[in-house]
């Protein structure tokens, strides 16, 4: 074979890789010796990940893969991402835990486990504080470590003593399993763990510790276009995710952009299951390291270090995560603070999050996104996560829509210092409180809200605003509340809250249904809302349906993998005086003078119930369902 040829042969097999990519196999028969053929695979993930180029698919065989993942680079487009997946129909964990062995007896039910302190490399988790900004201890210190039974995560004892006597922790949602627990110290040379497993023998079971700080995170900015499918991630020793800190999560994309997070099932995070946030540069805890300034002064400055570094749509977010199980983590199922602009978060079952309430702070829920300008959340379940969702800050053209939300103890919806607009339709949101709104410039449309609405000022935190569909500020003000719009929706009542005054303009008002808005600043727009079993309605809307007799009853049947909805609905509701709802409608907002319209600009038409079925081209249903019934209705919501 000539010179010439053989260099023209070499040269279209790289164009070919270059434009089609190849697969890197990865198996536990494997070896990282190896060339990562389906005949030779690779032992570990993270060799897969030291050779993958842009374009190249990594796929995962059967087992549990103890690793970090850390990926040194991304793909260059959405069409050349580079792919981790787990191989079709094979159940593959990626674990940031080890097998704990050798438990001694040491009394009663609880056994100790030594482990020498290199056992741990550069980070141990035993040693490792959760800390930092608008972090709650509740008094005591808590580590990033965690112990496993059997898959069971254990209960962190403050004290030896809560070991050895174990009593129910008050605060827990579950307060039997909170009576196994777990206790550490370490000293110069070792790292020492006690646990009380109930008269069963940890060295004859699964005994899991974690060890690693995330499963799979990147360990710098910019690594783009990654896609994660299929796995089963758990165990990370995560540290408190603040909106000022490096957001370090199970899995995180650490101030990246289109990523794609599907199809896995994602559990058992100190912290943070998935994290969309922010890197180190732009600030770390900075409020913690200095608490001269305020809090929010602190986050403002962050913020204008982001966009210095190139915080924007070219650069960062505009992530998919889809479609997966994310449940036991802390504190939140989804955070992210800026770097998850543009992004998509649709089809997530996220449930048992703060399940176990030893420590609390201000970034907990089941998605916590500080800076949502133009995400959409869509099509999640969201349950027994504390808070559901929590849109805290520069939430400006988020949509929240189609969601289902329940057994949140602390509330379904807080949006916080958002000036608008944004847009929550056909949600059911069917906790306690359905709304905490310390915001203003929110759209509300054809959403029922089983539980109560929480209407608040913020008067003493300058927070910014944005041009339309961009990170650029447009300005900075306060959060006088108002100037927002709810049609087509239901509000179930209960016992009320006293009316406001005028005297009382700057508390937050709580009570059922749209009363709460009356003395507020801003003036909002209203029609077309249904009031049920004494909720009330804003004093200056036209033509309110109050139905003060009707009690929809609702209630959850939540069968695991299907939810139903069980609700009495008046046939009067159908009198309900319902407008179509569009850009024009809903206007444009005081403080953004910005209108609601869809991510790319186009005008907005809501035309699709909850379950994606047309609306009437006219007449049309309140609340999220386009034929609900009436009487006693049974609806799959899930």
């Amino acid at each position: 074979m000539s010179w010439n040829r053989f260099t023209g042969l070499l040269l279209a097999a790289l164009c070919a890789r270059a434009l089609l990519g190849v697969e890197l196999h990865v198996s536990m028969q494997g070896s990282d010796a190896n060339d990562g053929s389906e005949a030779k695979p690779l032992r570990t993930i993270s060799a897969a990940a030291r050779a993958a180029q842009p374009g190249d698919v990594i796929t995962v065989h059967a087992g549990v893969y103890r690793e970090r993942i850390t990926p040194p680079r991304g793909g260059e487009s959405d069409s050349r991402r580079i792919t981790y997946q787990a191989a079709p129909g094979e159940v593959v964990e990626i674990k940031g835990s080890e097998v704990a062995r050798d438990w001694k007896p040491y009394r009663g039910d609880v056994w100790k486990l030594t482990l020498p302190n290199s056992f741990f490399g550069a980070y141990n988790p035993y040693k490792d504080l959760i800390e930092g900004d608008w972090f709650t201890g509740k008094g005591r210190p808590h580590h990033t470590g965690e112990v496993y039974f059997n898959g069971k995560p254990l209960l962190e004892a403050q004290q030896l003593e809560g070991v050895l006597n174990p009593q129910p922790y008050a605060d827990a949602r579950d307060r039997e399993a909170s009576l196994w627990t777990w206790y550490t110290e370490s000293d110069a040379e070792n790292t020492h763990i006690y646990a009380n497993f109930h008269g069963r023998n940890p060295n004859e079971e699964l005994v899991e510790i974690n060890v690693r700080d995330s499963c799979f995170y990147p360990a710098a900015p910019g690594r783009n276009f990654i896609t994660v499918r299929g796995f089963r991630l758990r165990h990370a020793a995560t540290q408190w995710a603040a909106p000022t800190a490096e957001q370090i999560g199970l899995i995180g994309t650490h101030w990246s952009k289109g990523w794609i997070i599907e199809n896995n099932v994602i559990s058992d995070s100190r912290c943070s299951c998935v994290t969309l946030g922010k890197e180190r540069a732009t600030g770390h805890n900075v409020w913690t390291r200095n608490p001269a300034k305020d809090g929010a002064t602190h986050y403002n400055e962050v913020i204008l270090r982001a966009l210095e570094i190139g915080w924007s749509r070219e650069n960062i977010g505009s992530h998919i995560v889809r479609n997966n199980t994310i449940y036991n983590c802390e504190q939140a199922g989804i955070a992210g603070s800026m770097g998850a602009v543009f992004s998509r978060i649709t089809g997530n079952h996220i449930y048992n999050v703060w399940h176990r309430r030893q420590f609390t702070g201000a970034e907990m829920g089941g998605i916590k996104l500080h800076g949502a300008i133009d995400v959409l959340i869509k099509n999640n379940r969201i349950h027994n996560a504390g808070r559901g969702l929590w849109m805290d800050w520069m939430a400006q053209g988020a949509r929240i829509t189609s969601n289902l939300l329940y057994d949140n103890t602390t509330d379904d919806l807080f949006v916080e210092v958002n000036h608008g607009p944004f847009l929550v339709d056909n949600n059911i949101f069917l906790s306690p409180i359905s709304l905490q709104d310390w915001s203003e410039g929110g759209a509300y449309v054809h959403n029922f809200m089983g539980g109560r609405v929480v209407s608040r000022t913020e008067l003493n935190r300058w927070t910014p605003y944005h041009r339309p569909h961009s990170t650029a500020l447009a300005g900075v003000t306060l959060t006088n509340g108002g100037d927002n719009r709810f049609y087509n929706n239901i509000f179930n009542g209960g016992v009320e809250a006293s009316p406001a005054s005028e005297a009382s303009r700057n508390t937050a008002f709580n009570g059922y249904g749209t009363w709460v808005y009356d003395i507020r600043k801003f003036p909002s727009r209203m029609g077309g809302n249904v009031y049920l079993h004494g909720a009330r309605p804003y004093s200056r809307e036209p033509g309110p349906l109050v139905l003060k007799e009707a009690d929809p009853k609702p209630r959850v049947d939540d069968e695991g993998e299907s939810v139903y909805l069980h609700l009495v609905l008046d046939p009067a509701l159908a009198q309900a005086g319902t407008v179509p709802v569009t850009t024009e409608l809903l206007g444009r907002t005081v403080v953004a003078e910005a209108g609601y319209d869809e991510h790319d600009g186009a005008p907005l038409v809501i035309d699709t119930d909850y379950f994606g079925k047309p609306l009437g081209a006219t007449r049309r249903a309140a609340g999220p369902f386009a034929s609900p019934g009436s009487g006693e209705v049974r609806l799959r919501v899930w």
